[in-house]
């Protein structure tokens, strides 16, 4: 990636503020690939506090904009009880809210690779249909075990913190 491109795609962000992005997602890597556990029960209390903050903030958008209410209120309500029962259950939060994602990564996975066959049996060639059989193959695995993927998963995030923090890193010192 040249300079260029590197400054159209951070138009207007300055550099120090993506470098502390990048040493912040580096640690966050390291932590994730050196402490999963702690480091994951410490990121659901944070999406815990995050879904209790941004439920307060929907149902006070019913006060300043009064469209779709309804839902606003619905989504304002869930991301509050979402909240509190996160921070009030954060080991059993740290087990399931990874759990679940693994469970709709693998349904995205079968679907895709469903998607993949019927393009390669229309004439995409053979490689998208690999893919496709790979893809339910993956699919097929994280569903039938999705705790092993919840095992994994904090070493997988690890490694794209660490590896795109490094990015980040370079990328500032290039925009300097």
């Amino acid at each position: 990636m040249t300079t260029d491109a590197l400054s159209v795609e951070y138009k207007g962000i300055p550099w120090w503020l993506i470098l502390l992005q990048g040493i912040a997602l580096v640690i966050l890597g390291l932590l994730l690939l050196t402490a999963p556990g702690a480091t994951l029960v410490i990121l659901v209390q944070f999406l815990g506090i995050w879904w209790l903050v941004q439920g307060l903030f929907q149902i006070i958008s019913i006060f300043i904009d009064s469209s779709l209410w309804g839902w606003k209120l619905f989504a304002g309500i869930l991301g509050i009880v979402a909240g509190i029962v996160m921070l009030q259950h954060p080991l059993w939060s740290a087990v399931l809210v990874p759990a679940i994602a693994i469970i709709i990564l693998g349904i995205q996975a079968l679907i895709f690779g469903v998607v993949e066959m019927i393009q390669a049996f229309q004439g995409g060639g053979w490689g998208i249909g690999l893919l496709g059989v790979l893809s339910i193959i993956f699919g097929i695995v994280l569903l039938a075990h999705p705790l092993i993927g919840v095992a994994v998963l904090p070493f997988v995030l690890g490694g794209f913190g660490l590896v795109g923090g490094i990015v980040a890193v370079v990328a500032s010192f290039t925009l300097r």
